[in-house]
């Protein structure tokens, strides 16, 4: 099986730093899969918040993920500050990628996952797709 391997845009956008929880931490005494998942979820809602949106309006539209792809790269504990750097990808009418680069910050910086979300723009109300508001295509580009 071929593995997945994420490339990231060259500019990241925004950074985060989220703390792992020890409910973040599974049976192996690391922070398990779903939890970098978790993770993600917060740095991308921070990222929206900081310009007063959140996923059910942003800048005009609702948000929803088509696509969640992590790689593993290495292990995160119980303690560690992760930062999440988040980098705009390919921009369409309706739909956009955010890529993701979590680094656990220690003594040596360790890369713990890459990931991609796949984002369409999405009228909850009326249950169907919608182009990307102009606010949200300029912070994405800028």
């Amino acid at each position: 099986m071929a593995r997945i391997k994420i490339e990231l845009p060259a500019e990241s956008i925004a950074s985060f730093n989220i703390p792992v929880r020890i409910t973040d931490i599974n049976y192996g005494n690391h922070v398990g899969n779903n939890s970098i998942v978790e993770i993600i979820h917060e740095a991308r809602f921070q990222f929206l918040q900081q310009y007063q949106f959140t996923e059910m309006d942003a800048g005009g539209t609702g948000l929803i993920l088509n696509e969640l792809i992590v790689e593993f790269k290495n292990e995160s504990f119980y303690g560690d500050i992760v930062n999440v750097k988040i980098f705009a990808g390919e921009i369409s009418k309706k739909s956009f990628e955010i890529y993701y680069q979590l680094i656990a910050l220690r003594s040596e910086n360790i890369v713990i996952a890459h990931a991609k979300t796949g984002v369409v723009c999405y009228n909850y109300s009326e249950r169907k797709v919608e182009s990307i508001p102009e606010k949200l295509k300029s912070i994405l580009t800028h």
